[in-house]
This record gives structure tokens, C-alpha cells and sequence, in this order.
């Protein structure tokens, strides 16, 4: 892990730190330019704690967010890292960063959903595999 990234939550989303985001959800193809242009702010706007990992000099080199009602329980969603960034521990930075704001907050139930081959990257970051339990989606399953 490289100690010139730092890792912060972002109550301000800035024009600049928008771009960076959106720019970030296409590289990781989580949306297409068809995306409507709001989008990461609403959505930003509407989380509960929103993290940033950040350069020396300021520049965005990954995001994630959690979404929770503030009381009980949480999920950590959309960690994502500029690909020229990877395997240097900002993911699990932006990861560990969110899970301890929750925690801060008093937050203990901690919920997310990662890819396959996912599994080792969030077991470093302190979580477990939920056996027994079954993922439901709703609406359209991409």
C-alpha cells in the first residue's frame, strides 16, 4: 500500500471530483456516456457516506460509497479504482475507510455485494461470506 494516497469521505461533490467519479463508473463500465449527466452526483447526493481516494496532488484515483438508513445497517457499494492505480491498496483503503465511518457512527450491520473473484479482496478488508443466505434482486439484473 502506497502512503501517498489519501483516502476521505466527500460531503462537497465539486464539478472536478464529479467528472473524476463519472469518468471512473465508464472506464469500470458501470454506465455508458447514454447515462443521464447527473449521474454520480444524484446519487452521491442520496448515500449516506460517500469516500474519495486522492494523489498528493488532489487527483481522484477511486471512489466508493455506502448507502444506509443512517441507524442499523448499511451497504458499501461501487469501489472502484482508476485501473493505473490497482493492486497498489486503495480499494481496500476505500473500503476499510467507509467501514470505519459506519462503524464510528455506530453502524455494525455492514452489507455488500462483490463479483466473483471478489471474494479475497473483501475478506482482507475484514468481511465474511454470508452462508446460507441468498442474494434477491429486483427490476433488471444487469
Amino acid at each position: 500500500m502506497s502512503d501517498s494516497f489519501q483516502v476521505k469521505t466527500v460531503q462537497q461533490f465539486t464539478p472536478g471530483f464529479l467528472q473524476a467519479a463519472r469518468e471512473l463508473y465508464l472506464e469500470n463500465r458501470w454506465i455508458d456516456e447514454n447515462t443521464d449527466p447527473a449521474f454520480p452526483g444524484n446519487a452521491f447526493a442520496n448515500s449516506f457516506i460517500v469516500a474519495g481516494a486522492f494523489t498528493s496532488q488532489g487527483d481522484v484515483t477511486g471512489v466508493g460509497r455506502a448507502i444506509s438508513d443512517g441507524v442499523s445497517d448499511a451497504y458499501i457499494q461501487d469501489i472502484m479504482v482508476k485501473s493505473s492505480f490497482r493492486r497498489q491498496g486503495v480499494g481496500r483503503m476505500i473500503v476499510c475507510a467507509l467501514r470505519d465511518e459506519l462503524k464510528k457512527r455506530r453502524i455494525e450491520w455492514i452489507g455488500l455485494v462483490g463479483v466473483p473473484g471478489t471474494e479475497k479482496f473483501y475478506a482482507e478488508c475484514g468481511f465474511k461470506c454470508a452462508p446460507g443466505h441468498t442474494l434477491w434482486l429486483g427490476g433488471e439484473v444487469l
